[in-house]
């Protein structure tokens, strides 16, 4: 039995598929002038098979995203079929009596280069997509196994090292029960989406790559953090029980949707779901969300090869707007860099991307970037009630450029007669320290605050929240961070603003209680958390919840703010 952090509550068995990236060795060994043409046939063979895989992920693509998005590999195979491609590696092969698999890494890397010293950003991009074929082709010459996470057929459990959101965002979840990863923490972006999407999962367990074989059997338990490879025929049957009980105690759960989040004594909180994208939301219909507390639009830049446009957005954030049905919807801007990059965009390499070009800094660099989402939002604004939010704000100086850039979008609207929302609300992401400590000046700028507890908490901690070697110090019930929250509360409270919490701490079961009594307005998460936290909410006193709070901001340590809870929690048999 394996365990590491439960990232997506859940029980379910199957086969294990080992998803691990082999490394391409180049064989750099000189051949003989007979073996030349074995080698130049290996490369045909090979590319032979490139193009077949390349037709069948096409195919795929158009059945998911429509023929528009398809269309990108039609490139591809023309770049596959190059006949200048194909002279320069056969003439390599000829002349220096190199193997295949050395002659196209040369040629494919020579390729790269001059591309990526262009300042053409169209043809920069043409380098991503010749690597990425390159690679396939080296694969396919030394019969490499390629494992496309779209194109899954069977329905497995899917181990690997790691996954990206590039990654997640592409994989085929009808497909996949459950994912085990080596890395990751709780509020890394795989689990989020995990548990968005409503999957199992376990992550950070060190090495469960190198203990699970493809097609081994397993049970994948993140309700009791639990992996059992090859499990006996009694344990299928315990864990069967386990489960079934499980389904009950959801379904039992469910019931409650309708039920608003009112304390005993009459304080309203609102629940919202924190969504990537428009299938997110019926989620969160069936768990009762009230709002969309945090839509985090990034999703719909990734997993594709290119910028969506003004109007791809503008309809994917109308069919959300419809869907809510006059609920309102935090919007965030795109909230790209850090640990999720743009196969697409040219990222600089940077020695701590977590505190580099991200979020908001791509959006005001990229400023097409920035109007075209705007734009985009503003005219959905017309079929629902939209909310913009920012991220990754530190100064009131973003601010005014970014109010500044909204109002120039607003005349560009009106003077051309499209509907928009003229008093949509505009608020910011608490998720710097920056933030939550200039708060009452940023409280005069915006109509809300939402706190990004993952964020802030690896910020003011400087723990990197994805880092399972240092996962212990990652304590969202550090005093400092708490210290924060409640500053911010305090501050949007005075200037007659409300705040929210969207990140994990917000469906904490065990911090509901510190929240409310820390005089939270809103809390929203992945919507399978939402009637847990209804739950625990409609059996708090508002008045104790408060006595709680004053206890714990006078706590030094993160175990004596645990003990307190607890003891609260238990005394009042909220968990």
């Amino acid at each position: 039995m394996i365990s590491g952090i439960p990232a997506s509550p859940g029980i379910v068995f199957g086969k294990a598929l080992l998803f691990k990236e082999k490394k391409i060795k180049i064989n750099l060994k000189k051949i003989s002038k007979k073996n030349i043409n074995i080698e130049i046939k290996k490369f045909f063979q090979a590319r032979e098979k490139s193009k077949k895989q390349l037709k069948e992920i096409q195919h795929q693509a158009k059945k998911k995203f429509g023929k528009e998005k398809a269309s990108i590999f039609d490139s591809h195979i023309l770049i596959l079929e190059d006949e200048e491609l194909e002279k320069e590696i056969i003439s390599l092969i000829k002349k220096k009596f190199i193997t295949s698999d050395y002659a196209v890494e040369k040629i494919v890397q020579e390729q790269i280069t001059s591309l990526e010293k262009l300042q053409d950003e169209y043809l920069k991009n043409r380098a991503i997509d010749i690597r990425d074929i390159g690679n396939r082709l080296l694969k396919n010459i030394l019969n490499i196994p390629i494992i496309d996470l779209n194109n899954i057929q069977k329905k497995i459990i899917l181990i690997t090292k790691d996954l990206t959101p590039s990654q997640t965002a592409q994989m085929n979840f009808k497909k996949i029960l459950g994912f085990i990863t080596d890395l990751g923490g709780k509020t890394s972006h795989t689990s989020i989406m995990a548990r968005s999407l409503e999957i199992p999962a376990i992550v950070g367990t060190g090495n469960i790559t190198k203990k699970i074989n493809n097609n081994d059997y397993i049970i994948l338990n993140s309700i009791n953090n639990e992996i059992i490879i090859n499990p006996s025929k009694k344990q299928i049957t315990q864990f069967k029980i386990i489960q079934e009980k499980n389904f009950k105690k959801q379904k039992k759960l469910i019931s409650l949707k309708n039920i608003q989040a009112i304390t005993k004594d009459g304080k309203k909180i609102k629940i919202g779901a924190n969504i990537g994208n428009y299938a997110d939301t019926i989620g969160s219909k069936k768990y009762g969300a009230e709002c969309i507390g945090l839509y985090r639009t990034e999703f719909l830049f990734m997993g594709r090869n290119n910028f969506p446009s003004e109007e791809e957005q503008f309809l994917a954030y109308k069919k959300v707007a419809q869907k809510m049905n006059g609920k309102h919807i935090i919007i965030r801007t795109m909230d790209i860099g850090g640990d999720k990059n743009l196969s697409y965009m040219n990222f600089p390499k940077e020695e701590n991307p977590f505190l580099g070009w991200r979020a908001i800094r791509v959006s005001i660099d990229k400023i097409k970037i920035l109007h075209d989402q705007i734009k985009a939002i503003l005219r959905a604004s017309a079929f629902g009630k939209f909310k913009i939010m920012f991220p990754m704000i530190i100064s009131i100086e973003e601010i005014h450029f970014l109010k500044n850039e909204l109002q120039k979008i607003k005349k560009k609207l009106k003077k051309n007669k499209i509907n928009f929302d003229e008093k949509i609300e505009l608020g910011i992401m608490i998720e710097t320290p920056s933030s939550a400590i200039i708060s009452k000046y940023l409280a005069k700028e915006v109509d809300f605050f939402s706190i990004g507890t993952n964020d802030l908490t690896q910020y003011t901690l400087a723990v990197d929240r994805g880092n399972e070697i240092i996962s212990d110090l990652y304590q969202p019930m550090s005093p400092a961070v708490l210290y924060l929250i409640k500053k911010v509360i305090k501050e949007s409270h005075k200037k007659n603003k409300w705040t929210g919490i969207c990140g994990e701490l917000a469906s904490n079961e065990q911090a509901i209680s510190l929240l409310i009594g820390m005089g939270i307005d809103e809390l929203s998460m992945s919507s399978i958390s939402i009637p847990i936290i209804k739950n625990i909410i409609r059996k708090i006193s508002f008045k104790k919840a408060k006595i709680l709070a004053k206890k714990v901001l006078q706590k030094s340590t993160v175990s004596e703010i645990k003990t307190l809870l607890n003891k609260f929690n238990t005394e009042h048999h909220l968990l």
